[in-house]
């Protein structure tokens, strides 16, 4: 049986109150957890229905409260507001910096290959400096034509430039541009 009152007494700190029912009789007892979720807190003097019920100690306390007088609220999510006054996260500060370091990195690393790809070394009459062998010299010494005619067989881009200098019939050019093994070995602007 549904009983009509009205809020007489409460604790909002504490989350409880009473309720004086109407037109008139003792104060019941109700707990915050009896209202409705509808984030509205309780107000002294709100007019409310309730059932009766005993708790563990024989006492009586209000439950299923209704609060005839509130509005009915459709429960929609609402993103909460974006506080201005919070600091990022680690991790959100620390993924900006990772990629910039790694772009660096990169950007590096591709300038001192270009950079090594294309040094000349000045030679001046009035100082005499030490030359390092050529390629010739040191491929001459280290490669001998041996029969092989194919890039298959072939160990490094410096070897089949050998070859294809010295050896007779190899296989090594299909282009006639005179690179050797351009899709396996001397494909690199380093190796060529």
């Amino acid at each position: 049986m549904r009983i009509e009152g009205t809020l007489a007494k409460w604790d909002d700190d504490r989350g409880f109150g009473f309720i004086a029912p109407l037109p008139s009789g003792a104060e019941i007892f109700v707990h915050i957890s009896a209202f409705p979720k509808d984030g509205r807190r309780p107000a002294i003097g709100e007019r409310l229905t309730f059932e009766i019920e005993l708790d563990r100690d024989g006492k009586k306390r209000a439950k299923n409260l209704l609060c005839p007088d509130r509005a009915t609220v459709r429960s929609t999510h609402q993103p909460t507001p974006h506080r201005s006054n919070e600091k990022p996260s680690f991790i959100s500060r620390a993924i900006p910096f990772a990629i910039v370091l790694a772009l660096a990195f990169y950007g590096y690393n591709q300038y001192v290959v270009h950079r090594a790809a294309n040094v000349e070394i000045p030679a001046s009459s009035s100082e005499s400096l030490i030359t390092a062998p050529s390629n010739e010299q040191l491929t001459s010494t280290s490669f001998r034509c041996d029969g092989r005619t194919h890039c298959s067989q072939m160990k490094s881009c410096a070897e089949a430039t050998y070859f294809l200098q010295n050896c007779p019939n190899v296989k090594m050019d299909g282009d006639k541009d005179g690179i050797p093994c351009e899709m396996q070995l001397c494909t690199s602007p380093i190796s060529k």
